[in-house]
């Protein structure tokens, strides 16, 4: 049996060098998810993000092969989710397609119970990043906002 993966993949109106962006460079990330966040974007750079409410991540940068590929750690600090900080791997692939981009996104190393939740999240927010990277405002995360005290 292999391990629970999560695949979300996403056509994107913009070059990967655009796309590409929107994952090392902090106000870009935050445009698309999160509330606020510290990010070194650089192999063995670490990240923290409020993601929505209680909910705050954090990993480490692994790789980042500009415009193709980022690989960072994932986990949850708060926020009820098993997956600790840095325990399972998120990689992000960018193809060229014509004068757009080919995004693939998998989450390893996740329980099994987790990968549900995960898929949803990732939907969420790449569905917002296409809406960025396209160059609209996908508006105010209405995750963030349902789930805020």
């Amino acid at each position: 049996m292999s391990d629970p993966v999560v695949t979300v993949e996403r056509r994107i109106a913009a070059r990967p060098e655009t796309v590409f962006s929107f994952f090392t460079d902090r106000d870009r990330w935050l445009s698309w998810m999160g509330r606020a966040g510290d990010f070194a974007f650089v192999p063995g750079g670490a990240f923290r993000t409020d993601v929505a409410a209680d909910n705050h991540a954090a990993g480490h940068f692994v790789e980042l092969d500009p415009p193709k590929r980022v690989v960072f750690t994932w986990g949850w600090e708060s926020g009820g989710i098993a997956v600790p900080p840095g325990s399972s791997t998120v990689e992000i692939t960018l193809e060229p397609e014509g004068e757009g981009t080919y995004l693939r996104l998998v989450h390893r190393d996740l329980p099994p119970e987790a990968c549900v939740p995960h898929h949803e999240g990732w939907v969420h927010y790449l569905d917002r990043l296409v809406v960025r990277a396209e160059g609209g405002d996908p508006g105010v995360d209405g995750w963030a906002r349902a789930t805020a005290g």
